[in-house]
């Protein structure tokens, strides 16, 4: 990049979010220091060229932006153990798909030690995880969703809309770690939920020859990574819990409606759902 100081982007966990970051952000030219718990993955990395050195807590004051792509818990364990290290920093982003519990800890520790922390979940992802699945182009077009300190200065955020600039996102949310939970228990969670319930049914074993194209866009997430998404659903399970709820109360309606042979009443809400999904406007 002439005229431009080389770009150093530290990322912790190199999974399928974290690989993904680490090969677009390394495709751009920037410097990319990595770090997984898992050997292989950390050769596999580098041999795929998508880190170039180890992250350490040493390195990390080194880094223009450090991404936390790790579960919940283990996200705020490193942000516990590193703070003291990051004075230097010049952002920090976690990637996880809760916001509360860690964001409740990166802005403490932040201001007790002096860095700039920032909450952000990109909005992409594929039914598959680990880094043999990353890709360079995974956030192209996407969503970020990044939530600032309670009162942020927003040059944080346009700072931190410049970093993730080579990942390539479409499109920033603004938000509070409240609202982005709320909202993604109904937009993601209970996506997975639903998909991994649903076959359940006997027929799942059957569907070849019976299923098309409704059948495969309710089942990809069936598959799921029950280890993360355990955490995930647990950290959320205020917000899950009333979306189950709600999905309960309106499948409810239309089992009476069938029980009843109630056609008219069928159509009603047949037709109040198409309706919602128009006003939704995907």
């Amino acid at each position: 990049m002439p005229g431009k100081e080389r770009l150093t982007v530290g990322i912790t966990g190199l999974g399928l979010i974290g690989g993904s970051f680490a090969r677009a952000y390394a495709a751009g030219g920037a410097r990319v220091l990595g770090c997984d718990a898992d050997a292989d993955t950390m050769k596999a990395a580098a041999e795929a060229g998508a880190i170039s050195g180890v992250l350490t807590p040493e390195k990390a004051r080194e880094c223009d932006l450090l991404l936390i792509a790790l579960y919940p818990a283990a996200a705020v364990r490193y942000l516990t153990e590193t703070a003291p290290y990051l004075s230097g920093c010049g952002l920090v982003m976690d990637c996880c798909g809760v916001k509360r519990d860690v964001c409740r800890a990166g802005f403490a520790l932040a201001g007790e030690h002096g860095f700039d922390f920032l909450g952000g979940h990109p909005m992409a992802g594929i039914q598959f995880s680990g880094f043999a699945n990353s890709r360079a182009d995974m956030f192209r077009g996407a969503s970020m969703i990044i939530v600032p300190p309670e009162g942020g200065d927003y040059r944080l955020t346009e700072k931190a809309e410049r970093l993730l600039a080579p990942a390539g996102f479409g499109r920033f949310t603004i938000t509070t770690a409240e609202h982005h939970d709320e909202m993604i228990a109904f937009t993601s969670q209970m996506c997975h939920v639903v998909s991994n319930a649903y076959v359940k049914s006997p027929r799942a074993q059957e569907h070849a020859g019976y299923s098309a194209g409704s059948y495969a866009d309710l089942t990809r997430v069936a598959k799921l990574n029950p280890s993360m998404w355990t955490e995930l659903f647990i950290d959320n399970r205020d917000f899950l819990m009333n979306e189950i709820d709600l999905m309960i109360k309106h499948l409810s309606e239309y089992r009476e409606a069938l029980e009843a042979s109630d056609g008219r009443r069928l159509a009603s809400l047949l037709a109040k759902g198409v309706e919602c999904e128009e006003r939704a406007g995907r």
